[in-house]
Order: C-alpha cells, then structure tokens, then sequence
C-alpha cells in the first residue's frame, strides 16, 4: 500500500523535482484551455472541412505507429531529462507558428498549413511522449507517485477550466481574427514555461523500472489533443524507453484472450476517434455557437473529469477496473447521442457534463483495467500491441468519421457512431475478462 505521506514529509531530494513538475502541469494547463482547445474551432471557423480536421487527428497516430520504437530505443541512448526538454522545444516551437497565420495566408492556405505543422511537431512529440513518461517513472518514486499525480491531476483541471474562461471572453470580445491570435500566444507562451520547469527536472541516473500500476497522469505531452471525448491511455509509452531490449510484438500474443481485450479496445477507440472530427463541424456550422459558448463546455467538460476522478477508487473498489471502464464507455456513448440532438447551448452545456464525467471513468480506470489483463512478465510487448492497436483504430476513426458524415448525414453519422460506441462498452464487458 503506498504511503500516507503530507507535504512535510517529502524527501529534501525530491521537493525540486515535485516542484517543478507541478509548475510545468500547470503550464501545461494554459496550453491546454488555450491553443490546443481552440485550434480545430478556428479552423472550422476559416472553412476546414471535416476531414481535413480528422487529418489533424490522425497525425499523431501515424507518428507514434512509425517512430515510437525508434524513439525509445533512442531514448536508450540519452540522457532521458534532456532527450525530453529538448523535445520539448523542438515540438512546442510550432505553436509558435499558428500566431501570424491568420495574418500572413489565406483561409484555405492556413488549413494547409495548419495539417502540415501538425504532422511535423508530431515527429518530436512522439519523442516527447515516450520520454516524458519515462522520465516521470524515473523522478518520482513509486510510493510518492499517486501523490504526485493527484496535484498535477488537480492543477491541470483548475488552469485549464479558467484558461478555456479567459480564451472564451477574448475571442468573443476581440476582433476576428486577432483574438484567436491572441489565443495562440496565450497557447505558446504556456508551452514555452511548461518546456522551461521540465528543463529544471533533475534525475539522479537510477531508473525506476515501471510497477504494476499505471502512472494516473492524465497530461499526455506530446499528443496533440482534439475537441470532444477523446481518450487515450499512456501505459504503454514510457515502456519504449526501457534501458532494456525491447522485443517486437509476437503474433502469438493475439490467439489467446488478449486478443479479445485488443479487439474490443480497438472498437472503443475507433468509435471515439469516428466522432472527434465531428464535434467542431456540429458546434459551429449547425448550432452556431460563440466561441464563450464553446469555452464554457470545455470548462464544464473539465470540471467534470475533475470531479468524477475523486470518485474513481470508491467506484473501482466497487466493481473494479474493467466494470468502471465499461461503465464509462457506455456513457460516452451518450456524449455523440446527446450532441445529435443538442439544438441550444443548454443541451450543449449538459452534453458537456455528461461527456466529462464519462471520460473520468474511462480515462481513469482504463489503464489499470489493461493491466490487469497483462501478465507482469511480459508487459512491455503487450503494451506494444495496445499501442500499434490504438493508433490504428485513432488513424481509421479519423479518417472514416468525416467520410461517414459525407456518406449519410452528420446527424444520422452521429447517432450510428453512439451505437458503436455502446457496442464497444458491451465488448469491454464481454470480452474483456482476464487473459490470463
């Protein structure tokens, strides 16, 4: 059992470490309620269609299937705290380059460009993912973990909640297009100070190899994250950065019943992944919200994880891991089905807490339930599978949403995606009893 452990308790070797790592979630948070939870509004906004948005999702998917393997084992060669600040950098440069777009391109050249840069930044975030995770595990020792984890949990919720309020007011009070301008810049310079408190992270070269319980971290640096419910777990990525030999994925693995649990996650990711690039194109082309209206859902959305995480080890002691993911997905299931029929902004705002609270039990009991269905000495390969499945089922959703759309209405698109996605609770139920 970890240790009940307060603040004045904590090592004088570690204070610096925690310190910083609170300060740079917190950073983090005002990149997150700002830049990255606009970004897909924006473009919608210019005229960017529905696919065009599921390319900017699938981006990193595509990154982290070709380069996650080659970035751990280069991540094997390095020192793992600056191999992640200089990644850092390197990927939170290109926040920097969506501030003078609007001002420099025309509409349809800024989408353009706007895809491009995504898939450019992804290459470092790949990095960044697998390493940050890694460093993590190596900064803060397993019985200081879940309480570390809690305080970032925390402050990320809070900062983005008043971030997305701030952004809400400024794009709904400031001239188009400088006030997305000026979102942007909130955006960069949040990145640019979270980069600086990871630079300030000092490991004393002993790596903490990981335990059987996932980090709880619910920040995935790196991953460009998109409006909605989307949901990714990070379990499998600071495994990539052993400073042990990886072996790659063995097909041998897919005939038992690990097979089973892959294939009912891939169903639940790709139904999450159908309806991402979805959201913005309902929001604003057919309800035509503000941007204040948007801003107060993200914050809505957020508080909700936030409150609905407190409440994640009362519910897993329950009815356990597997149970709350299930339960989970079948509630997200309502966040595309309510959207349907969402015709102001108050169904708009409840669909909101509906959706947040949903992710806080998938997001929250997901890696722990995968865990559970691992044996403990051969994680790392099945993670590996978990990972390739993931960002295959976040590539095709991507994809395949806006081609749905276009194929049959968004509307009926969104409702055929939440039957999907109460299938997919049903198959983590049935399917996803433990593999060995």
């Amino acid at each position: 059992m970890e240790a009940q452990v307060s603040r004045i308790e904590i090592p004088e070797a570690h204070r610096a470490n925690f310190r910083h790592l609170y300060l740079d979630i917190a950073w983090f948070g005002l990149l997150s309620g700002s830049a990255m939870a606009f970004i897909s509004i924006y473009l919608v906004r210019i005229g960017a269609s529905a696919i065009q948005i599921g390319l900017m999702n699938a981006a990193p998917a595509v990154m982290a299937i070709t380069l996650a393997l080659p970035a751990g084992r280069w991540l094997t060669t390095r020192a793992i705290d600056r191999a992640v600040f200089g990644t850092s950098i390197l990927h939170r440069f290109f926040y920097l380059i969506w501030i003078p777009l609007p001002a420099l391109f025309l509409d349809a050249t800024q989408v353009e460009i706007a895809i491009a840069v995504t898939f450019l930044m992804s290459i470092p975030g790949t990095v960044l993912a697998v390493g940050f995770n890694a460093m993590f595990a190596d900064a803060v020792p397993s019985e200081w973990r879940g309480h570390v984890v809690g305080i970032r949990n925390a402050l990320l919720a809070v900062v983005t909640i008043v971030t997305s309020l701030l952004c809400g007011y400024i794009l709904d009070n400031t001239p188009f297009p400088t006030n997305y301008q000026l979102v942007f810049a909130v955006g960069f310079l949040g990145a640019i100070l979270s980069s600086y408190h990871l630079h300030r992270i000092r490991l004393t070269g002993q790596e903490r190899l990981p335990t059987g319980r996932t980090l709880g971290d619910q920040a995935q640096p790196g991953i460009f994250r998109t409006s909605g419910d989307a949901l990714r777990s990070g379990v499998a990525w600071r495994y990539f950065a052993q400073r042990r030999p990886l072996r790659l994925p063995r097909f041998e693995i897919l005939r038992g019943a690990y097979g089973l649990v892959l294939l009912s996650l891939f169903l639940f990711h790709l139904t999450q992944y159908l309806a991402i690039p979805l959201f913005p194109i309902y929001w604003v082309d057919q309800l035509s919200l503000t941007d204040q209206s948007i801003s107060l859902g993200n914050a809505l959305f957020f508080a909700f994880v936030f409150l609905g995480s407190t409440q994640l080890r009362r519910l897993t002691d329950l009815i356990g891991p597997r149970g709350v993911t299930a339960v989970g997905a079948l509630l997200m299931a309502a966040y595309p089905g309510l959207t349907a029929i969402t015709t102001n902004v108050s169904l708009f705002l409840i669909t909101s807490v509906v959706g947040g609270t949903a992710w806080s039990l998938a997001g929250g009991a997901l890696s722990n339930y995968l865990l559970e269905q691992i044996p403990e000495d051969d994680r790392p390969t099945h993670l590996a599978w978990y990972m390739l499945v993931t960002n295959l089922a976040v590539l095709a959703g991507s994809l395949l949403g806006p081609a749905l759309a276009r194929g049959i209405g968004l509307v009926p698109a969104l409702f055929v995606i939440a039957a999907g996605r109460v299938v997919s609770a049903m198959g983590i139920w049935k399917l996803g009893g433990r593999s060995h």
